[in-house]
């Protein structure tokens, strides 16, 4: 199993950290075979989630310029029509995928284009599923232009476990469809804001596949 690169250090820290707690409760507790056993059974399994997590599956992406590819693993949470206030500033109809720390964590762009808008905002640890954690938790704005000149906004947003964000694309960068964009350490969300007349074909609690799933066409 390949493993994505933004897990190496907590990986590395979960091992540490795991081997320090037996080596003291074996220290200072020797005869409690029964405690070093299930410490040892909660370690493996704390390992197992951990790897599980930053775990980097092969996706093979339908290449299709009509296409709009799920940008991430999850459950389609909102599907409706909003006003999207930070770049459109107007109607614009939404697509909502919630993440939980047991799907891949792994973002990908929807369409193929240029990025013409990234920005970074700070902000609240609210559940990744509250109405508000669109607009007021941390989060990462991130547009691509079509060729066709159709404008797509996806934006990460953190969960009450997530505190990183991390992207990989800068404004002025052509990207491929279904190529990597960014990563979300634990449970998170992904908006996508879409042309009113793009026709949507997910369902609410649909679970797309990052990377394959199409989740609308322009």
């Amino acid at each position: 199993m390949t493993l994505h690169k933004e897990g190496t250090g907590t990986i590395s820290l979960t091992i540490i950290g795991l081997i320090i707690a037996n080596a003291i409760l074996r220290y200072f507790l020797p005869e409690q075979t029964i405690l070093h056993t299930l410490l040892l059974i909660v370690s493996i399994f704390l390992f197992a989630i951990v790897i599980q997590f930053f775990r980097k599956p092969t996706r093979t992406t339908i290449i299709n310029p009509k296409y709009v590819i799920a940008p991430a693993d999850g459950k389609v949470v909102v599907i409706e029509e909003v006003i999207e206030t930070e770049y459109f500033k107007g109607p614009r109809r939404q697509v909502s995928i919630f993440m939980s720390p047991l799907n891949v964590h792994i973002n990908f762009n929807p369409i193929a284009g240029i990025v013409t808008y990234v920005k970074y905002h700070a902000g609240k640890y609210l559940v990744a599923w509250h109405p508000k954690s669109s607009t007021e938790n941390e989060r990462t704005t991130i547009v691509v232009k079509h060729h066709n000149g159709t404008e797509v906004l996806f934006r990460q947003i953190a969960g009450a476990l997530a505190r990183r964000i991390c992207w990989y694309v800068k404004e002025g960068q052509a990207v491929e469809q279904g190529s990597e964009f960014g990563f979300i350490k634990f449970g998170s969300r992904i908006d996508i804001f879409l042309p009113l007349d793009a026709k949507i074909l997910v369902n609410i609690d649909d679970k797309p596949v990052g990377g394959e799933t199409v989740i609308a066409e322009l």
